[in-house]
């Protein structure tokens, strides 16, 4: 039987972590300013089809650039609500790119069976496109204005359709 004592310490770690979760949860939608807005370094991958994709292609439009991978929970969890806020900007001159780093095209294929997205897919095989950008951890999402400059950045997951990520997003288009 537990002691009286051990319930008491029990109780505070769990109501320590839901206050916890709370608080996290609450800070998963916040798109973090970028000081100084540097500029976002280019590159050259090939997608999951053969497709090369240059980000200096997209100057003009406001980019969304996800670093992640399929080993990763919180990138697992993150994935469909990139997509329905895909399905929701892609007809407004934003584009949404997801960068998979160190994977190969059968683990992301393997990966789509189960969280199908349409927005293009990179593979950055040897983790070279991930060296040139400030990427703390995975996921890591930058939002790119549409002259090249990282205006937010995300690391953890969020839900990228939340109304209030989307305003932001949205409101680089007029920069």
């Amino acid at each position: 039987m537990m002691s009286k004592r051990v319930l008491q310490i029990l109780l505070a770690l769990s109501a320590a972590f839901a206050l916890n979760a709370v608080v996290a949860e609450q800070q998963v939608q916040l798109l973090h300013e970028v000081p100084e807005q540097p500029a976002a370094p280019d590159f050259s991958i090939e997608d999951v089809d053969g497709v090369v994709h240059t980000l200096s292609a997209y100057r003009g439009k406001v980019v969304i650039l996800n670093f992640w991978a399929t080993w990763c929970p919180p990138c697992r969890e993150e994935m469909p609500s990139m997509e329905r806020a895909w399905q929701k900007l892609r007809h407004e001159d934003i584009v949404m790119l997801a960068i998979n780093v160190g994977e190969d095209e059968d683990s992301v294929f393997e990966f789509t069976a189960s969280y199908p997205v349409e927005f293009p897919l990179l593979l950055d095989r040897e983790s070279a496109v991930i060296r040139s950008w400030p990427v703390r951890g995975l996921p890591t999402t930058f939002v790119i204005d549409p002259q090249g400059k990282i205006v937010y950045r995300a690391i953890g997951g969020r839900d990228w359709s939340a109304p209030e990520v989307l305003q932001k997003i949205r409101a680089l288009r007029a920069r």
